[in-house]
């Protein structure tokens, strides 16, 4: 029999309502901004009497503020602090997006979106950092996606009905975070114990916290960061594109977005039912290929009905790709200490998107800018895969650890019925 020794093992959580609710509910509250920012240039720019440059330069600050908020505190989460964490975050939301909602005036809309976005970071690092400790990271993070989708769909249906303005479009957020804030202690820790196993299985796969792992996680951060710049740098020029090589206008692209939204549900949908049946690192792989093959069909096609087909298959295969980058994170610790920064980098990335994406189209043409995009995907399919397969080789190791150690039923965090 092989020798045995004494090992920590994380025990990752079935997921119940409650955890459902506070995972999934305060990551959709602090990533609302960014889904928001078109209505809420729209009320700075008509009730704050800004000009939309002035207007997208506070919205970029507050983003700006989601991630970097999100990167500082995202180790604290991910060991002892995420309750904390993510109520001083709600706090600081309802504090800041409530003064911007009804103080009218631009000087303290200003201070209030900016604190606001702070407040965002605590939100999406503790959320981000919970969903670790829960099992089957690929289908979690499919329902963690889906309920973005829904919720920020139903959001951005309701505000034009309620008249707009900056009372609708940041009191909602405001009212969103204050609702969640009494969810927080729902919020999971991983539980983490000591057990004997088989030294042969703890010598063979990585571990969360060794050296090695520490330097995927930091690539796999990196390259979300940049795959983010590349992705919302498409998104950004869509309609700009759109309109230059393949003659579309405006009532176009609104179809385009919305037809989007629909496929990132239906692209979703059975990726909470796929779980861990299709592996991670190979559906990454193809899946970051085909969407940089669709950058590129979308930039040289001058056909209308050709463009709008390849950015809307574009972005339903980006939900999925983000959903399998979102998994790989959390698989490889699951006390969240790479899923807890993950949306935080994104959103660093995604805030100098519109920028980096006008600049180059402006430099090279569009046909350039497509190549340039999806070499983005296809450069970066090389580390995100390879991280994608050591977050797997961890999940089956603690699958294996998990065996053989005692059941955990009767811990006080694992007494909820399952939802999924």
């Amino acid at each position: 029999m092989s020798d045995q020794t004494s090992t920590a093992v994380a025990e990752r959580l079935p997921l119940t309502a409650t955890r459902f609710v506070s995972i999934f509910g305060i990551g959709v509250v602090g990533f609302m901004v960014a889904n928001l920012i078109p209505l809420m240039l729209v009320a700075m720019t008509s009730e704050l009497g800004m000009t939309v440059s002035t207007a997208g330069a506070v919205m970029t600050g507050s983003m700006l503020a989601t991630a970097i908020t999100s990167m500082l505190t995202a180790r604290y989460a991910a060991l002892s602090g995420r309750h904390l964490i993510g109520r001083a975050g709600l706090v600081l939301m309802i504090v800041g997006f409530g003064l911007a909602a009804i103080v009218p005036s631009a000087a303290v809309a200003v201070v209030g979106i900016i604190v606001g976005g702070i407040g965002g970071g605590g939100a999406v690092s503790s959320s981000g950092a919970a969903i670790a400790a829960i099992r089957d990271p690929n289908r979690v993070n499919g329902w963690a996606s889906l309920t973005n989708r829904i919720v920020v769909t139903v959001v951005l249906a309701i505000i034009p009905l309620l008249g707009g303005g900056m009372l609708t479009a940041f009191g909602s957020v405001a009212l969103l975070a204050l609702f969640f804030l009494f969810c927080v202690g729902w919020l999971p820790s991983a539980p983490i114990k000591a057990v004997a196993v088989e030294s042969e299985i703890s010598a063979k796969a990585p571990r969360p916290g060794n050296r090695r792992v520490t330097i995927a996680g930091f690539v796999l951060l990196v390259s979300f960061a940049l795959w983010g710049v590349g992705e919302d740098s498409i998104w950004a020029m869509a309609g700009a594109m759109g309109n230059a090589q393949a003659g579309t206008t405006d009532a176009d692209l609104g179809f385009i977005l919305s037809a989007s939204t629909a496929g990132g549900v239906i692209a979703l949908i059975p990726l909470t039912w796929v779980g861990k049946r299709l592996g991670r690192a190979l559906p990454l792989g193809i899946l970051l290929v085909l969407g940089g093959s669709m950058k590129i069909l979308a930039s040289f096609t001058t056909d209308q009905t050709v463009y709008m087909a390849a950015i809307i298959a574009w972005n339903t295969i980006y939900v999925a790709a983000f959903t399998y980058i979102a998994a790989t994170a959390a698989a490889l610790d699951a006390q969240g200490r790479w899923s807890g920064p993950l949306n935080g980098v994104y959103l660093f990335g995604s805030a100098f998107a519109p920028v980096v994406g006008a600049l180059v189209a402006d430099t090279f043409g569009f046909h350039t800018f497509g190549i340039i995009f999806a070499c983005f995907s296809f450069v970066l399919c090389f580390p995100l895969v390879f991280v994608a397969r050591m977050s797997w080789n961890i999940e089956k190791r603690e699958a294996a650890l998990t065996a053989q150690s005692p059941s955990s039923a009767s811990s006080p965090d694992s007494a909820t019925t399952p939802v999924a």
